[in-house]
């Protein structure tokens, strides 16, 4: 039967659905029924797919049946419905919900409220202790009256006494009427001594103390987010519930939720990427819930490897089966500075952490999938990405995840029957006589990337008993030939990936079912698959806009992508204007396309740029917006608050009030004002014009007549909010003595323990003037007030000490004069002990041009915020006698002409901010004289000297005269004075100047007489200089002059023949002396000549070609008339007379008896080992050595060393042994006799290496001669002085050292004349006449 209802039933049954009540039991007996339908269907179920299928049809009638029944009951009940509105259309009023009673406290709000039903809808008239009440006759704002769907309500704002009333309500229609009454009672608070139980103020609900501020963590470091109540919370409040980007967060393991003394707090103990986002508390309240949120950046960790990526994030698992899955993740947002090349995946079991490898090459996209999984196992997963600098830190690992068949349910009945118990049937069960498997169907390529192709298939239906496995065949479009994939590895799910495809071959594949009876036929193939499609990224975001915010923020916009794209998210980035490198700003992709950006540099300039993210990575870079200043955006104020009456004639009132909270970025321009007589309806402007200062005189006021005033602040922006109304204030002239109350206190220059205190005096005087001031103190929420001073004050400004950091203090300050103390000021607003990040203090300098300085940077500061410099607290500083220059956030005051008359405490205060930004510094004389006597040596510097005038005499001659300096600028002068006479530069006497290296030289050609004198060298470079002065007279002059007339002389002898070696002689074979000598710069025309005795002497020869001159003696027999010959020759001279020449040459030949001037064997230890040595006083070649260990001659070898110096003749013996020891002789042969020097090496024990020894005075080392001897005994080391004198005095040490390490002896030697006490002795005779010196 099929059923048809009119639309007038149809909008019956609807507007039944919406509106009628239906009974709470008859869901759960409906429910019950189509139970118990089923299960008396259910019991007649045969098993079999016939049987099945007949079930299906039963219960699909028997759902057909109850359609159309309620079909049929609706429609009786929509006729039954329709006769009843058509009888009750038209009602008299009823109040569903009367109204209640209240009590509130005054100054608070009070909504009565009530519920009606009536139709037609009735008039409504509200009654205050039974007279009408007219919006339009109260004061403004006084009362609310509203109907809205049956709910009335009056709202009265602001209750005072005079509410307290009985309130009624009339409604009335056609019909009839209806009334309800309730009563409000208004109580005023009068403290605790009143007997009123001030708790009830505290029972208000709590709210946040702080807005909550971005956090900045760091990866795998804790971080905690504090929120701060004003009070306690209440006990509806507890249930406090935080978010992530939307989630709900519980506590665990490493995330602990807590509330504690007016702090909830959220700490996460290892901070990872995904941590990251935009956290929200959420506190409940009667009225809904209150909510806060900011964003929480957590930072890349420090990579192990510099120029490595950050590490990947948000590592899920998807499509899960028997043995793979599908892994996806999201590429890190810092790529290093190089792009990613790939990620490699890692894998364990749950609860270990043996991670292995799932990939041998890098994976390109953030798509991955995992093979040869074991069915049943719980694994964890983790990535690293990898550039050409590195690999990054792994992400945090995927949660755990359990391979299972997920087909497993879809194959599943469960059947339940009597007492709640159920029957489970597996369809395979049904399937048994399912022998060889059917082929899959549905074979299609389910992903494509550039590393792989991921296959998907349908499992055979009917699939049987038995478990199946799978074969995956590839063939290349085009050929008929198939290859099998995994031969080696049957896959147990429908899901398959392919490695390793040739890029850019078409595919087909096929697979083939298999269980232990056998395979089964191919299924068909696939479309066409094209490998190595390589994942193209997503476009950048277009029209990226930046936008002022707050005074360390910016707010970004971005259209989002268009034709579809849908990114992971959006990573943002930002620039220093006039740096290079990008900063990131978020390592979590944002989804939204509008983002603040917090923790910027107040006033500096950005650039910022907005990537898109996807799974094949990054996108380029979008266009840069334009460079931004980081300021608070313009807004309009806020509402000023804290009205004041000052002063109070018979029609006038002065009126002040505090200024906005929010001054919104710019400077407040000024009020509006507005009054009210509580005896009139209305509110009246009081001025036109904007007044500028927030004290105002309101004239033509009745005398006795109460009134409340409000005012909004006028700034760029526009017209700010309006305040609350002030209090009710009495036109009353003002009679009393006491003077009135100061007014506008506030405080500056807020520090951990410490502020200042201003204020202004009073307006109204009283009897006298005003001659000093109280100040009080309360801490917030106290109502016990602490007088500060115990004397009065004079000034209207005071420092406040020895606070307690981080509490939160008000303030009030009370006027005297000779008839008493006035009332107290309006309170200070609360103000928290403590330094707030980023605060600056005055600096204390002198600039590059040597002014005194006091500069201020402010962290913040608006377009038209202006620095207020002060002096003592009394007034802009005298602007004769200092200079104010202002530059960015930056302002210099410079004093112009500093004297003590500048001293005092100088004070700076940023107007027009929200936050106090205010410092001082007192100017001492101390500081003063400093600073004057570094401006005078700025305004006044001195060149610095390097090296003062030294003295050279050049090979020709010349006299070089130079001093070098610091280097100098290219503008530096020089005045070169000579006996007071400035220097110029001449052939004869030349001036050098490099200016760069800051050299200074004279050159002078002839040096004679005339050059003696007073050499002084001035130099100027800008406004440093200085002088140095040479006195080249008496010895010093005498000494330059000889040695450069003996150069001279040499010179010029060097410009015609002259010898390059001088005469010398050797001993032949046939012991005859051979005299030799060479010459040079010879020509044709040179002749050379032997003399002796000033006799020429024949027999030399001469080679012009070489120079070499040759005179052989054959007279001499033996060594004595060679001696004789010498010593002959040591007063003798041979002269040898080169003609054509202008001087003569002479050359003394010197013979040295060589084995006649050495001395005894000494025995030296070094590092080494040992050294055996004798002193001579010249040693030649020509002179044949040799050293015998044992009378066995030795030879130099690599444990043997010997050799010569020019005044010594050593034997070197390294890592002595004790083969080492014995008799060691050294014979000197001169050609005809020989002389043996002998010593003994012996000692007891092995022959390590002796120390080096060495004698120091005043870090000097000594040489063993003359006065100084050394004696080695064993390990005794000895040093004798012969003769001491006063130069003996002095510090001695010994440094010994071998090759196993060193060590140093000190010792003091003071040497004083005989007879002389030293100073710090004194004398004292002791019995013997023995005079003994002591110390004092």
């Amino acid at each position: 039967e099929e059923e048809t209802f009119s639309p007038s039933e149809l909008s019956i049954a609807a507007a039944l659905a919406l509106t009628s009540e239906i009974p709470q039991d008859y869901k759960l007996r409906r429910e019950a029924a189509i139970l118990e339908l089923e299960q008396r269907g259910q019991k007649r179920i045969l098993f079999g797919n016939d049987m099945e299928k007949f079930e299906k049809d039963i219960i699909r009638s028997c759902r057909l049946l109850r359609v159309r029944a309620d079909r049929k009951a609706l429609r009786r009940k929509a006729r039954v419905e329709k006769e009843y509105i058509e009888l009750h259309s038209g009602r008299p009023p009823m109040f569903w919900i009367p109204l209640r009673v209240h009590a509130v406290w005054e100054r608070m709000e009070v909504k009565l409220a009530c519920t009606v039903l009536a139709s037609p809808p009735p008039h409504v008239t509200w009654y205050k202790n039974g007279v009408r009440i007219d919006p339009r006759l109260a004061p403004a704002g006084k009362y609310k009256i509203k109907n809205k769907f049956g709910m009335l309500t009056l709202d009265i704002s602001r209750c005072s006494m005079e509410d307290s009333a009985e309130y009624s309500v009339e409604v009335k229609n056609q019909y009839g009427e209806a009334y309800s009454f309730a009563t409000v009672l208004v109580r005023k608070y009068y403290g605790k001594k009143s007997g009123f139980d001030s708790e009830i103020y505290r029972s208000e609900e709590a709210d946040f103390a702080f807005p909550l501020k971005p956090l900045f963590s760091r990866e795998k470091e804790p971080f905690t987010l504090s929120c701060y109540f004003s009070s306690d919370l209440l006990e509806h409040q507890r249930d406090i519930t935080w978010f992530r980007d939307g989630e709900l967060l519980q506590s665990s393991a490493c995330r602990e939720l807590k509330y504690q003394d007016r702090e909830a707090s959220l700490t996460v103990s290892c901070a990872y990427k995904e941590d990251e986002g935009f956290y929200t508390i959420r506190v409940p309240s009667l009225d809904g819930y209150k909510e806060q949120t900011t964003y929480v950046f957590v930072r890349d960790a420090a990579a192990e490897t510099a120029g490595a990526p950050g590490s990947p994030l948000n590592v899920k698992c998807h499509d899960v089966n028997k043995d793979c899955l599908t892994l996806s993740w999201v590429a890190p947002s810092d790529n290093g500075g190089s792009p990613i090349l790939g990620y490699y995946i890692e894998r364990c079991v749950a609860g270990s952490e043996d991670w292995v490898p799932c990939n041998d090459k890098p994976v390109k996209t953030c798509r991955y999938p995992i093979l040869g999984l074991a069915e049943g196992q719980t694994y964890q997963f983790r990535v690293k990405a990898a550039n050409k600098e590195g690999i990054s830190h792994p992400s945090k690992t995927s949660d755990p995840v359990t391979t299972y068949d997920p087909s497993k349910d879809k194959r599943l009945t469960v059947i339940p029957y009597d007492d709640g118990r159920t029957i489970e049937i597996f369809k395979d069960d049904l399937e048994g006589h399912i022998k060889i498997p059917l082929p899959p169907t549905n074979v299609h390529a389910s992903e494509v990337r550039e590393d792989y192709v991921a296959l998907a298939w349908d499992e055979p239906d009917p699939r049987g008993k038995e478990p199946l496995t799978y074969y995956v065949e590839k063939s290349i479009v085009g050929s008929n030939s198939w290859q099998t994939v995994n031969l080696d590895m049957p896959v147990n799910s429908p899901r398959f990936a392919l490695f390793d495809l040739v890029k850019g071959k078409s595919y087909r594949f096929r697979v083939r079912s298999v269980n232990k009876y056998g395979i089964s036929e191919p299924s068909l193939p696939s479309e066409p698959v094209t490998a190595g499609a390589k994942l193209a990224t997503l476009p950048p975001p277009s029209q990226v806009l930046a936008f002022r915010d707050t005074k360390t923020s910016v707010v970004l916009q971005w259209d989002k992508l268009k034709d579809g794209l849908e990114p992971l998210g959006y990573y943002i980035y930002c620039r220093e204007t006039g740096t290079e490198e990008w900063q990131t700003v978020n390592n979590k992709p944002v989804t939204c396309n509008e983002f603040t950006v917090p923790g910027l540099q107040p006033g500096k300039e950005y650039v910022f740029c907005v990537k898109s993210v996807s799974e094949a990575g990054l996108s380029e870079s979008s266009p840069e917006t334009d460079p931004i200043v980081v300021r608070p955006a313009i807004a309009c104020p806020s509402a000023p608050h804290g009205f004041v009456l000052l002063n109070c004639g018979k029609a006038d009132m002065t009126i002040g009030w505090k200024p906005p909270k929010r001054k919104g970025g710019t400077k407040i321009l000024g009020y509006f004002l507005d009054q009210h007589d509580a005896s009139e309806l209305d509110w009246h402007e009081v001025n036109i014009q904007p007044i500028p200062q927030r004290v105002y005189t309101v004239s033509n006021l009745e005398e006795g007549h109460l009134y409340e005033f409000r005012a909004c602040a006028v700034n760029m922006a526009g017209v700010g909010e309006v305040s609350e109304p002030s209090d009710l204030f009495k036109c009353e002239e003002w009679t009393m003595a006491e003077p009135g109350p100061p007014y506008d206190v506030k405080c500056t220059e807020v520090r951990d323990s410490s502020l200042k205190l201003h204020w202004e005096a009073p307006l109204y005087l009283g009897a006298g003037p005003v001659t000093g001031y109280y100040v009080d103190m309360c801490e917030e929420g106290s109502e016990e007030w602490k007088q500060i001073n115990k004397q009065s004050i004079a000034p209207t400004h005071m420092k406040v000490s020895d606070l307690e950091t981080g509490k939160c203090y008000i303030f009030r300050v009370r006027a005297l004069n000779k008839a008493g103390i006035g009332p107290p000021s309006l309170p200070s607003d609360p103000v928290v002990a403590k330094t707030k990040p980023g605060t600056n203090e005055i600096e204390l300098g002198v600039d590059e041009e040597g002014f005194i300085y006091m500069a201020f940077e402010a962290p913040e500061k608006n377009d038209s915020s202006e620095f207020i410099w002060s002096k003592d607290y009394e007034g802009p500083p005298d602007a004769d006698r200092v200079q104010i220059e202002e530059k960015g956030n930056k302002s210099k005051l410079i004093l112009k002409d500093p004297s003590e008359k500048d001293l005092g405490i100088y004070s700076v205060e940023v107007m027009d901010v929200d936050d106090d930004i205010s410092a001082s510094r007192t100017l001492t004389k101390e500081d003063l004289d400093k600073l004057l006597k570094r401006s005078h040596e700025i305004r006044n510097p001195l060149i610095k000297l390097i090296s003062g005038w030294n003295i050279d005499v050049l090979e020709k001659g010349e006299v070089r005269l130079w001093l070098e300096v610091e280097k100098l600028s290219p503008n530096a002068e020089l005045h070169l004075i000579f006996n007071d006479k400035e220097l110029t530069s001449t052939p004869t006497h030349k001036i050098n100047f490099v200016k760069g290296k800051g050299l200074v030289e004279l050159i002078i050609q002839n040096f004679c007489d005339d050059d003696k004198g007073m050499y002084t060298a001035q130099l100027k470079d800008g406004k440093a200089k200085n002088q140095f002065t040479l006195a080249l007279i008496d010895e010093c002059f005498a000494k330059v002059a000889e040695e450069a007339a003996a150069k001279r002389r040499e010179w010029k002898k060097k410009q015609g023949p002259h010898f390059i070696e001088n005469l010398k002689w050797k001993v032949t074979e046939n012991c005859e002396v051979l005299l030799t000598c060479k010459a040079t710069n010879l020509s044709k025309d040179t002749s050379f000549q032997w003399f002796f005795n000033k006799k020429a002497r024949a027999g030399g020869a001469f080679d012009p070609q070489t120079g070499i001159g040759n005179l052989p003696i054959k007279k001499v027999k033996n060594v004595k008339q060679l001696r004789g010959f010498g010593d002959h020759m040591k007063t003798q001279k041979i002269q040898v007379d080169l003609i054509n020449i202008p001087c003569v040459f002479w050359v003394v030949l010197s013979i040295i008896l060589l084995a006649l001037s050495a001395t005894p064997l000494k025995i030296q230890p070094t590092e080494e080992g040992i050294k055996i040595y004798t002193d001579v006083k010249y040693y030649t070649d020509y002179m044949k050595t040799t050293w015998y260990h044992k009378e066995k001659q030795l030879e130099s070898r690599d444990r043997l060393k010997a050799g010569s110096t020019m005044n010594q003749i050593w034997l070197h013996i390294l890592n002595p042994t004790d083969a080492d020891k014995g008799k060691y002789t050294l014979e000197l042969f001169d050609g005809n006799n020989s002389r043996k020097l002998s010593t003994d090496l012996s000692g007891q024990g092995k022959l390590n290496p002796y120390p080096e020894i060495t004698w120091l005075k005043n870090e000097k080392v000594i040489v063993f001669k003359d006065r100084y001897k050394m004696d080695v005994k064993g390990t005794v080391v000895t040093i004798t002085i012969e003769k001491v004198c006063n130069e003996d005095t002095g510090k001695y040490s010994i440094y010994v050292k071998n090759k196993y390490g060193s060590e140093t002896g000190q010792v003091t030697i003071s040497v004083y004349k005989h007879g002389e006490i030293p100073a710090g002795l004194e004398e004292e005779e002791v019995p013997g006449g023995t005079i003994i010196r002591k110390p004092k």
